[in-house]
Order: C-alpha cells, then structure tokens, then sequence
C-alpha cells in the first residue's frame, strides 16, 4: 500500500473565483482535463467538472459567463498527500467521485484522479474497486 504523494499531479490547473464558466470550460479544454479546482489565493474553495457545467450551468440555462460559484462544488472530500492509496480509492467509491483534491490544511497542492490509481500496477486494485462502485452507481441513475 503506496501513499497518494506517490502518484499525485503537482502541477494543477487552477481558476479564482474571478473566473466565469466559460473561462473554466476554456481551460479544461487547453489542458484535456475534466476538473478544475477554484482556489482563492492559494486556498482551495471550489472544484468544477464537466459535468457540473452540463447539470447546474447548461441544463439550467446559465449564461457561459455566470461566476463560477453558480456551477462549482464547495462540498469537497479532500486528502493529503500522506493518504493510502487504498483509503483514496475508498472514498473515491464511497462519495462516487473520480478525482481528489489533495491539500495540506487549505492549500491546494495535488490532485489524484481514478486513472492515476489505475495505472499504477501496483495500485490498479484499489481503483479497479472504486471504480466499479462508481459504475454501479452511476449506472443506477440511468434507470
């Protein structure tokens, strides 16, 4: 069982929250990624999906330029960066979610996705059980 600082991205894209969901949706663009974390100065306050833009913005009619506050999440599970791997995966299944922010105290330093667990042969357990949680679940919201 490996820690999260093993296999964490350091270098994550970020928005303020003086960013519009358009600007958010530019930059998952740019950098092929689903998430973006919304910091305040350092500190993380924030996380937008891809699937948040669709659901709280799109789907509700939101203008691409409404704040980010309109569509992100500010109910976050976090980690840090001594986290198991295994732990990681558990409340990856638990909350139904495929990525982590890391941080140390509020700050922003890391984030884990499900892929991250997967291609680690050593770890490819762990998130091959999150995952298929997360599938069963989704899977029961199509129905």
């Amino acid at each position: 069982m490996g820690s999260i600082r093993e296999i964490m991205t350091t270098d994550v894209e970020t928005c303020s929250l003086l960013d519009n969901v358009f600007e958010v949706a530019v930059k998952m663009k740019e950098n092929n990624v689903g998430a973006i974390p919304i910091v305040d100065g350092e500190k993380l306050v924030g996380m937008i999906t891809d699937r948040d833009i669709v659901m709280r913005g799109i789907a509700e009619k939101k203008p691409p330029s409404s704040k980010v506050e309109v569509v992100m999440s500010d109910h976050l599970v976090t980690i840090t960066p001594d986290t198991s791997t295994e732990e990681a995966a558990k409340l990856m299944a638990d909350h139904q979610i495929r990525r982590l922010p890391i941080v140390e105290g509020d700050r922003l330093v890391g984030i884990v996705a499900l892929g991250d667990l997967a291609v680690e042969p050593k770890f490819d357990n762990n998130a091959e059980i999150a995952l298929s949680e997360i599938s069963e679940h989704d899977k029961s919201q199509l129905q």
